[in-house]
């Protein structure tokens, strides 16, 4: 009881912390040392086995987060830094705006506002799959489609509305917390991917598509909203660089690779993320080649990969490590044991145990204004939450990774919220209320497949 105590003013600490937007890394990192130290202090738990334990308990922790830190970086790690680094080059080549723009190019044919916004959100949802970072993903749409809703008609909050929730789902083989839920339960991203993610995600991106087709326009017509088609600093920025249409392809490999050549397809070749995103950026250079017709500047940029393995070490690989060391000291003091004997004691299941974990993801998303962030600090803690119902890890990762993307969506404070808001001169707080209704619907509607398909 003291360990669960302990671990609630802690937890209580963190939040507050993250709230006053302190680093997530130095919050969760310190959170969970102390956590062990109490752990230690108190004799509730053992840091590490005798056969792994250093001689001298206070050392223990270190060692931990050391072991911890070795086997992340050996495979989650760079697995999200390869991804990180191609996604890098694909912007620094010009191929993750070509892929937006191919598909927006339909979009200027059509004529009605209300179809324009519903192939606007579609495209989203499906480049959504190509492009892993929601503020990357976000700026790109509101250079490409943002000025056509504008001039078809539709409200600045709308357009915005659109595209704030073109990543309320964290789907896709490229994406770090699939990445992670897909380790987490021992499974190959794709598999995660085709297998469980795309059957509960398809019927929430229908939901949340026809609750935007009503709910915008009455927004309008409560608010007031005018249509302002004077704004071309977007539309201009778009038209500043032409990037050759082929360029389309080269973010869609990864993924076409690691499909193809996964289990549930071909068995006799084996290919993983790492591997094809270095195929794929040789591919790239290759094209690069062709286009500059000059070697110098190929090989220069290729920095640029590296730079962004680097800048996803910095961003998300750091708070893997800090979230996963909070989480340890979450179960080394004992919190989760006294969570697990507490649901038993009140007769929880797997479905009572799934809405109330889904809820604390949607709760911690939205004070966070982070996905990421939310499911780091706690997908460590699946497996024994697992184990305890005697599931399956992904029947309690799915819903806690896919519930994180929501929260994050109606967050005023999430960054990419923010950003697009900049741009477009509205309130972030407005875009989040335009967001909350139809992101609501289809976290319920989220929720219900879940129970239906795999609970």
């Amino acid at each position: 009881m003291l360990g669960l105590s302990l671990s609630v003013v802690v937890t209580a600490w963190v939040g507050y912390m993250l709230y006053k937007r302190y680093k997530p890394q130095g919050v969760l990192l310190a959170a969970g040392i102390a956590l062990m130290v109490c752990a230690v202090v108190f004799g509730s738990g053992t840091i590490l086995p005798a056969k792994q334990a250093t001689g001298f308990i206070w050392f223990d922790i270190f060692e931990a987060v050391k072991k911890m830190m070795s086997d992340r970086l050996a495979g989650l790690g760079l697995t999200i830094m390869s991804i990180g680094g191609f996604v890098r080059y694909m912007e620094q080549c010009g191929a993750n705006k070509a892929l937006v723009e191919v598909s927006a190019y339909p979009l200027k044919l059509v004529r009605s506002p209300m179809i324009v916004m519903m192939v606007a959100y579609m495209i989203g949802q499906v480049v959504d799959v190509f492009i892993p970072s929601h503020a990357g993903l976000g700026l790109l749409l509101m250079l490409t489609l943002y000025p056509i809703m504008v001039k078809a008609g539709l409200s600045k909050l709308t357009a915005v509305a659109i595209i704030a929730t073109a990543k309320f789902t964290d789907i896709g083989p490229i994406s770090s917390n699939a990445i992670l839920a897909a380790h987490t339960a021992g499974l190959d991203p794709v598999t995660y991917f085709i297998k469980y993610q795309l059957p509960v995600v398809i019927p929430s991106i229908i939901v949340v598509g026809i609750a935007h087709y009503f709910i915008q326009p009455w927004w309008d017509r409560r608010e007031g909203y005018s249509v302002d088609a004077s704004n071309n600093a977007v539309e201009e920025a778009a038209a500043t660089e032409k990037i050759p249409r082929v360029y389309a392809i080269l973010p869609t490999l990864p993924l076409i690779l690691v499909i193809v050549f996964c289990p549930l397809f071909v068995k006799s070749v084996k290919m993983d993320v790492i591997t094809a995103m270095l195929i794929c950026t040789i591919v790239a250079m290759i094209f690069e080649f062709i286009r500059l017709r000059d070697i110098r500047p190929v090989m220069d940029n290729i920095m640029t990969f590296f730079d962004g393995m680097g800048k996803q070490f910095v961003v998300v690989v750091s708070l893997i490590i800090c979230a996963e060391t909070f989480a340890m000291g979450l179960v080394k003091i004992g919190a989760v044991d006294a969570l697990i004997q507490g649901a038993q004691s009140a007769g929880f299941g797997l479905k009572s145990m799934v809405l109330i974990i889904s809820m604390i993801m949607v709760a911690c998303s939205f004070i966070m204004g982070s996905g990421n962030a939310s499911f780091f600090a706690f997908a460590g803690l699946a497996p024994k939450i697992a184990a305890y119902l005697k599931v399956d890890p992904v029947l309690i990762l799915l819903p806690m990774e896919i519930t994180a993307g929501f929260g994050r969506c109606i967050s005023p404070i999430t960054p990419a919220i923010v950003a697009i808001s900049s741009i477009a001169d509205v309130s972030p707080f407005q875009v989040a209320k335009r967001c909350a209704i139809p992101v609501i619907i289809g976290l319920i509607a989220n929720m219900v497949t879940t129970y239906i398909i795999f609970l």
